[in-house]
């Protein structure tokens, strides 16, 4: 017959049960939803599904868990607290780039001038890669900020060499780049390199990730977009917290081949490095009337 002692115990070890088990849920829905970010965080970023990112990017997958219906109370709270770098400011027409505190490879080329316009309302970012031409057309009116991060970094030939390092799957079709530490080869997990600062998300509303989009990758944080993107080839039924920052109008084939191609080894989420290499080798962006 068992004593009040052995039922407390009982209770006690179901109880460990419960949480471990919803641990590992929210770990599970972190890898399915995140995106691979720029920091060691991100899972994003894609620490990116695209895993969560870190949608799109490598890491620990412990870090990217957001919360969730089984998430404790304080789990909700600090994932609500109001943290990191400010929102685009319209009236004074600046953006808050600050150091990203959150580790990974960094390669440092300074910080973008804060001070941005929103005119042009679009450019033209042309990614020369090794299979060919892929063109974006930025949002400069609806994401400056990261417009304006992406054409710093692009004049300071921060992408020039970097090779995608994330590929999803058919559930995930998405190629994630910009970790220029990244070595794409199926042996390391890439995604947490980055320039060293991150930004606010922005033109969130109403943001959907369907095929020939450009978005930002970011870890579960927010506040937390840096260099890394990933261009969607198919439709991806993620939450908007993704700065969708362009329109994929050329290069849409390439993503089409390389998804083919496969992955080398799948990462347990659906994603890996992709078996075609896809190397940027240079970027430039140019005003449109």
């Amino acid at each position: 017959m068992a004593t009040g002692k052995d039922r407390q115990k009982q209770l006690a070890r179901e109880h460990y049960e419960r949480q471990m088990q919803r641990r590992i849920e929210r770990e599970q829905k972190a890898k399915r939803t995140a995106i691979i970010g720029s920091t060691v965080g991100v899972v994003i970023v894609v620490g990116g599904i695209v895993a969560a990112v870190a949608l799109l990017g490598g890491g620990d997958a412990g870090t990217e868990a957001a919360a969730s219906p089984s998430a404790t109370p304080a789990d909700t709270a600090a994932a609500s607290a109001p943290t990191g770098p400010k929102p685009y400011d319209a009236a004074t027409g600046t953006c808050d780039y600050v150091k990203d505190a959150g580790g990974g490879q960094v390669k440092d080329v300074g910080m973008p001038p804060a001070k941005v316009k929103t005119e042009p309302a679009t450019k033209k970012m042309t990614f020369k890669t090794n299979l060919g031409d892929i063109v974006v057309e930025l949002n400069n009116a609806k994401a400056p900020c990261a417009t304006n991060s992406l054409e710093f970094l692009a004049k300071k030939k921060y992408y020039d060499g970097s090779k995608c390092h994330r590929l999803g799957s058919e559930k995930f079709p998405m190629l994630q780049c910009g970790d220029p530490s990244a070595k794409a080869d199926g042996k390391s997990q890439d995604g947490s390199g980055g320039p060293g600062y991150v930004m606010a998300e922005e033109n969130l509303t109403g943001a959907q990730y369907k095929r020939g989009v450009m978005a930002m990758a970011k870890t579960s944080a927010p506040g937390s977009t840096g260099s890394q993107f990933f261009l969607v080839y198919g439709d991806i039924g993620l939450t908007p917290d993704y700065t969708p920052v362009g329109t994929i109008t050329k290069g849409l084939d390439i993503l089409d081949k390389v998804n083919k191609a496969g992955v080398i080894a799948d990462m347990g989420d659906g994603t890996g490095a992709p078996k075609q290499t896809v190397e940027i080798k240079d970027v430039t962006i140019a005003g449109k009337s």
